[in-house]
């Protein structure tokens, strides 16, 4: 599937690259070069007009790292739209806290992997898994 995305985002996206969170650096030691199961998963990806955290385009699968800021309302509220508007475009989106990153990382990893096993039983088809 071709991914389209605002060429204005590369920039912005090289720049979240070049300042990622501590959860995002912990999370990514797991997804790059393809250790999830040969998948290959790629940081501050463009999709669309939004910037996804960590995108895998065979799966089909977006994953969020959401810090405290998005508790707030507003954070919380373009969280849900930038979501929905994945959805439309066919992409599954896992979001995870910072705080589920840092202090639980086993259970966030199984979490993917169960996405990615079930993808593959479905015959590459994204699973309907509920949002965390």
């Amino acid at each position: 599937m071709k991914i389209y995305y605002n060429p204005k985002l590369k920039e912005l996206a090289r720049q979240l690259r070049n300042n990622s969170t501590k959860a995002e650096i912990k999370l990514w030691t797991f997804l790059r070069r393809n250790q999830m199961y040969g998948y290959d998963f790629h940081r501050q990806k463009p999709i669309d007009q939004y910037i996804v955290d960590f995108f895998c385009n065979k799966l089909q699968l977006a994953i969020e790292c959401d810090g405290y800021s998005h508790e707030i309302l507003e954070v919380y509220e373009k969280d849900l739209k930038k979501t929905i508007r994945l959805k439309d475009l066919g992409i599954h989106v896992l979001r995870f806290s910072d705080y589920q990153i840092m202090n639980d990382i086993e259970n966030v990893l199984r979490f993917i992997e169960d996405y990615i096993l079930k993808f593959e039983e479905n015959n590459n088809t994204p699973p309907s898994i509920p949002p965390c």
